[in-house]
């Protein structure tokens, strides 16, 4: 494997992946590309602190480190956008395959040029075991870039009737997904994380021929043309693919000696010990995988009355909705809580706090998710939030007899209060519902 890190005027580029697209010709890239109005916001330009002095000016064509030729735009995000891009030192015989990288172009000021070197820092530490079982299902496997990918599982499963996926693909996925997750541990799990690959190799080379034929639509403003992502790879040729996990920007070693105790999760994906502000580790993983399923097996969320009458999270809700589902939480879930509610994350890393949604600075976890959720005697203080005669079993409709049993066996080993009470991706392998 080998690790590229380029440096072109304070923009780090990462990658070297092999790739199965097809050069364009000549003639079909002289087609005309469509010009959007200036006044039409594009992509990155909707981030509410956008600054175009930070985002590397990228138009196809360009050469990096005098040999990553760009193709295409395929994505974005509020630190960096993300390329297609040939490698031009790839050709040795007329009969060898283009060789593609996917480019991730960070933004050019310093917090995010850390983050970029933290994402390089994990992808290191992704490459210390390729002889595990759940080293192929990683996506950063050649440095910091995604090998060339269809699209991520929450578009993949829109592909199905009412957006579920049938029980016996799940279950295939669940079996790569777990060995991923047995070797990487990341800090969270959720449908934009899990990326699809491509069934073969003539859908990379038609993408490339109609980005030829229909360059991406633009916008030209001063002196520097943004541009529309191009990442539909169109229908499905085959259902055989297989899911990766990616994006490890975020990404936490959970075996460090401070302990862990900063907001993570989208809203809900949210373990309990992360609302509850106890240290977090790997386990969370796990929690965040058994949310997950319910998403694809029923296409509808698990926890789904966790929104104020404003729209906004409401952690108070989200706990509520926690305890109708899996009964009470623990006594010693909650003696944790109580031991560390007072301390600050300025006493373990974070010198200045962290900021709430609202703009609010915490300096605890309580502050952050406006707890405390018990009182002293462990009781809830929002017990009219709780739902009323709803349970697992009722939220399940796809599966019935014998092998819905199996399955609210399987996630009742993911949906533990206590962390250290769930299953680990390699016990969870061998439960009788993966076999059925």
């Amino acid at each position: 494997m080998v690790f590229d890190v380029l440096k072109a005027r304070g923009v780090l580029l990462f990658g070297q992946c092999r790739a199965l697209l097809t050069a364009a010709t000549t003639a079909a890239s002289r087609a005309s590309p469509e010009i959007l109005p200036s006044n039409v916001l594009v992509e990155e330009e909707g981030i509410p602190d956008y600054d175009p002095k930070r985002f590397y000016p990228v138009n196809p064509g360009d050469l990096f480190h005098g040999r990553y030729e760009m193709v295409a735009k395929v994505g974005w995000g509020r630190s960096s956008t993300v390329w297609v891009a040939r490698d031009t030192a790839r050709h040795v015989w007329r009969w060898q395959s283009n060789r593609y990288v996917t480019v991730k172009v960070t933004v050019s000021d310093f917090v995010n040029q850390d983050a970029a070197k933290h994402e390089l820092s994990m992808a290191r530490r992704l490459e210390t075991n390729p002889s595990h079982g759940g080293y192929p299902f990683m996506a950063a496997r050649t440095c910091l870039v995604h090998e060339p990918m269809r699209e991520p599982l929450w578009l993949f499963q829109r592909r199905w009737e009412a957006g579920k996926l049938p029980p016996t693909l799940l279950k295939i996925y669940l079996k790569f997904l777990l060995r991923g997750l047995d070797y990487l541990h990341s800090e969270y799990l959720k449908p934009d994380n899990i990326l699809m690959g491509f069934e073969g190799p003539s859908v990379l080379e038609d993408f490339v021929r109609e980005q030829a034929g229909h360059p991406m639509a633009r916008k030209i403003t001063d002196n520097r043309t943004i541009y529309v992502s191009r990442n539909d790879f169109g229908r499905l040729k085959s259902f055989r693919i297989l899911p990766k996990i990616a994006d490890f920007g975020l990404a936490e070693c959970g075996d460090g000696c401070q302990p862990l105790r900063h907001p993570i999760q989208p809203p809900l994906f949210h373990a309990p010990e992360v609302l509850l502000g106890t240290n977090w580790t790997y386990n969370a993983d796990i929690w965040n995988l058994g949310v997950l399923i319910w998403n694809l097996m029923e296409n509808r969320d698990l926890f789904r009355n966790v929104r104020s009458s404003q729209g906004s999270y409401d952690s108070r809700a989200h706990m509520a909705e926690m305890i109708a589902l899996l009964g009470p939480p623990p006594k010693a879930l909650l003696d944790r809580e109580k031991e560390w509610s007072e301390v600050k994350w300025s006493e373990v890393k974070w010198s200045d706090g962290i900021s709430s949604p609202d703009g609010t600075l915490c300096q605890t976890p309580r502050e952050y998710f406006k707890g405390p959720f018990f009182n002293s005697e462990g009781d809830f203080l929002y017990s009219q939030l709780i739902p009323n005669n709803i349970s697992l079993s009722d939220l399940i409709l796809s599966l019935e007899g014998e092998d819905k049993l199996l399955f609210l066996d399987f996630v009742g080993h993911m949906l533990q209060w206590l962390p250290e009470r769930r299953k680990t991706a390699k016990e969870l392998l061998e439960h009788p519902w993966l076999a059925s």
